[in-house]
């Protein structure tokens, strides 16, 4: 190494690396253990002393020779019970173990060796009455050596260069002095015999980790303009991996993803908003890494870790996973945290929210919307929360400009785009707003297809959301169909980041049939925000007459949240009639602002619309997360 070093130019690194020397250690309650020593032997045998980790020396805690020469003479036996070598080591491995063999003979005459050695030269014992550390010769050749715990310190830590590996045969109690003993002089693994050769990746070998030393540490440290960017490298480009060849596996065969799930460590309920309950699997570092891409996420979103005290209010039930991974997601990024998840009692919450001065909330929309409603008095005086980062529903836009006004709440964005079973998918930035998002391109590869057949969407047309995972470990995830519709968004974002943007446009259970015509339920909200100014839930019950082949639509809206004329149920027909002065009905609102709609109602006459209003109770939810249920289909064929 000195003479490599003298011949390495300046500024080149020398990294040093090469074989170290292991050792077996065993108490008196231990040595006379037929397990033990059996342990022992296959240490011995495996790989024949060529890994690092192989005992190349056995030390007894004793100073008593006699005891020493026993236990070789019985250690012999064991050794020579092994099966055969299939390796005969070469000529000059040969001739290193004649001479250090002969020379242990010779030594017997002076009282410091015994030597047990198999006739046919397949495996020697070397007793040696002295204690320092020595290498052994290999191929099944071994000292045995007296070591009190009270010299280790002395004997080994001048070697601890050389040492790696010490396979330690004793009580709990004595094992556990022991360990701190050897790892005090130097050694770097701790093990028991029978195991010196188990390892696991990234298993220390030289104490360090000896690639790091290829490398070197740097920083980076800006102003203002890059607060929300937890690295640099999106506004310079986003390298998009290609699809998997493989078919697409739609949302409902999710389960023929669960074959191989012999690395999954971590596993997430999901389905409970949009289909079956099951199970999604992860390794813990899958998760880890889905979490550290949430957390960048939710920093380009406007989240600041150093100032805003946040209160995570996903729920917590059997929906679990949005509650968890938020949770992890602000542990990431050090931010102060309330993880109350969603209470039944709302108005609780807002006097929470006021008692320990919470200005950011992560949560559902309409549970968020619930707080504000039932706490309006409170967290209206407060006017302290100022972000609100939801998940999993749209947030309507005039209520965000009801939150806006009457609450003080300055900025409200998607805290991400994801789902339990794929993790996170997409991320808003200041300036995509809406729905509009940006690709997780370190997680994931998007493809958006046609939504009758798998190529892709024609430009700017909705089309079926296909996401690859990029290094999931604990369960693949290839060209998985995740149930939603969207869109590329062409152009560059004026936020400066390179990954692609898409725009969500709803799942696919909002589209559906009715009359011959495809309607979106979409449409539907939009009519009502602008027709209406209805700010709170919408709900499509789907049914038919049984006694004509009409199907009838009605459009549930939440009570008290529309404007005056557009209350009680209303048909159409109303409409046409009205005089000056009056308010139109709801029905002829929709019918006027959705052409699809009307031709379906008015034209064709096969549905028959209507319109409630209800108390948000009444509402139709899923029992796992709560979400409304867009689209309730009751039609005998549908069910």
């Amino acid at each position: 190494m000195n003479a490599i070093a003298a011949l390495t130019p300046p500024g080149c690194r020398l990294v040093d690396w090469g074989p170290k020397l292991s050792f077996a250690y065993l108490t008196a309650d231990a040595w006379s253990d037929s397990e033990v020593l059996a342990g022992i032997a296959q240490d011995i045998c495996r790989l024949e002393q060529q890994a690092c980790a192989s005992p190349q020396v056995i030390y007894l805690d004793t100073e008593d020779h006699e005891r020493l020469f026993a236990f070789a003479e019985r250690f012999a036996a064991v050794l020579a019970a092994q099966p055969p070598t299939a390796a005969e080591p070469e000529l000059l491995e040969s001739a290193e173990i004649t001479n250090t063999v002969l020379v242990a003979r010779l030594e017997e005459h002076l009282g410091l060796t015994k030597v047990h050695a198999d006739p046919a030269a397949r495996w020697h014992v070397l007793a040696d009455t002295r204690v320092a550390l020595r290498a052994s010769p290999l191929h099944r050749t071994v000292w045995v050596k007296p070591l009190p715990r009270k010299r280790i310190g002395e004997v080994l830590r001048p070697m601890r260069r050389y040492l790696q590996t010490a396979g330690i045969g004793a009580s709990r109690r004595d094992t556990a002095e022991l360990a701190g003993a050897v790892l005090a002089a130097g050694v770097q693994r701790v093990t028991v015999p029978g195991r010196m050769l188990d390892s696991y990746d990234g298993e220390p070998h030289d104490g360090v980790y000896a690639l790091q030393r290829y490398s070197r540490r740097v920083d980076v440290q800006l102003d203002a303009r890059f607060a929300s960017d937890a690295c640099l490298d999106d506004l310079v480009g986003a390298r998009e991996l290609p699809p998997p060849p493989v078919p697409v596996t739609a949302k409902t065969e999710f389960e023929q993803l669960q074959g191989d799930l012999g690395r999954a460590e971590v596993f997430f309920r999901s389905g409970g908003s949009s289909g079956a309950p099951k199970l999604s699997a992860f390794s813990w570092d899958d998760y880890h890494e889905h979490m550290r891409h949430g957390a960048e996420g939710v920093l380009a979103a406007g989240f600041d870790p150093r100032t805003d005290r946040a209160m995570n209010l996903f729920f917590g039930g059997q929906l679990y996973g949005g509650f968890l991974s938020f949770y992890s997601v602000l542990e990431n990024l050090r931010a102060v945290q309330f993880p109350m998840a969603a209470q039944d009692d709302h108005a609780a919450v807002a006097r929470s929210i006021v008692e320990h001065r919470v200005d950011t909330l992560f949560g559902m929309p309409n549970y968020l919307l619930r707080v504000f409603t039932e706490g309006a008095d409170v967290l209206r005086g407060y006017r302290g929360v100022r972000k609100l980062f939801y998940g999993g529903e749209h947030f309507p836009e005039r209520r965000r400009t009801w939150l806006r006004e009457e609450f003080g709440v300055e900025l409200i964005r998607s805290a991400a785009y994801g789902s339990v079973d794929a993790g996170p998918l997409g991320y808003q930035c200041p300036d995509a707003g809406g729905r509009v998002h940006h690709l997780f391109s370190g997680l994931q590869t998007l493809e958006i297809l046609d939504l009758e057949e798998d190529r892709p969407a024609d430009p700017g047309q909705a089309g079926r959301l296909v996401f690859t995972a990029h290094s999931r470990r604990g369960q693949r995830l290839d060209r998985y169909e995740i149930g939603d519709l969207g869109r590329w968004v062409d152009g560059a974002c004026p936020c400066g980041r390179r990954t692609p943007r898409f725009e969500l446009l709803g799942r696919f259970g909002d589209i559906f049939r009715s009359g011959s015509h495809f309607l979106n339920y979409r449409r539907f909200v939009l009519a009502a925000e602008e027709r209406l100014d209805h700010h709170g839930a919408l709900q499509l019950l789907l049914d038919e007459d049984e006694h004509s082949a009409r199907e009838t639509l009605t459009v549930r809206l939440e009570a008290d949240r529309s404007r005056p004329g557009g209350g009680g149920d209303q048909r159409p027909g109303g409409g046409g009639d009205q005089r000056p002065g009056e308010q139109p009905d709801a029905v002829r609102e929709f019918l006027d602002a959705y052409p699809d709609l009307a031709a379906a109602v008015v034209r064709d006459r096969l549905v028959e619309l209507s319109v409630e209003h209800a108390p948000a109770e009444d509402f139709e939810r899923t029992a796992a997360s709560g979400k409304l249920l867009a689209v309730v289909d009751r039609r005998a064929r549908n069910r």
